[in-house]
């Protein structure tokens, strides 16, 4: 067995057409902070407030023909997804939606213990409802 690496932190970085738009999306949608360099606007990051600040945090990266993945099937695939665990799904659901989500029309949870959304660049995220393992 190998040694595992040590990290110091963690980046989900996610392509797309507007760092910023994104990344303001995100903060928005999580209450966190937008982190980016004034000199170039295609890197961009969210990070959790100050006071939940850890070493993980999300990045966009602005690409030039970028196009959004088509799910559950189309000729762009889905190659990863966020998921958000809430203690109240439908007022989360909500928040998404007015930060600017669209709740897609493919609902694959027979138990409604999650909802699939896409961001305003067609990235797939869901929010899922925290059980009592997640406290």
């Amino acid at each position: 067995m190998t040694t595992p690496i040590t990290v110091t932190r963690t980046t989900f970085a996610l392509d797309c057409p507007d760092a910023v738009a994104l990344a303001e999306f995100y903060a928005g949608l999580l209450g966190w902070d937008v982190s980016r360099d004034p000199e170039d606007d295609r890197w961009v990051e969210a990070h959790p407030t100050q006071d939940a600040r850890g070493s993980y945090f999300l990045a966009f990266q602005q690409v030039d023909n970028y196009r959004a993945p088509e799910w559950p099937e189309g000729a762009v695939p889905q190659q990863a997804h966020l998921d958000f665990y809430v203690p109240d799904l439908e007022t989360a659901a909500a928040a998404a939606v007015a930060c600017g989500a669209r709740r897609h029309e493919v609902q694959p949870s027979e138990s409604g213990s999650f909802i699939v959304f896409a961001d305003p660049a067609g990235h797939l995220f869901c929010l899922c409802r925290a059980s009592n393992l997640d406290a």
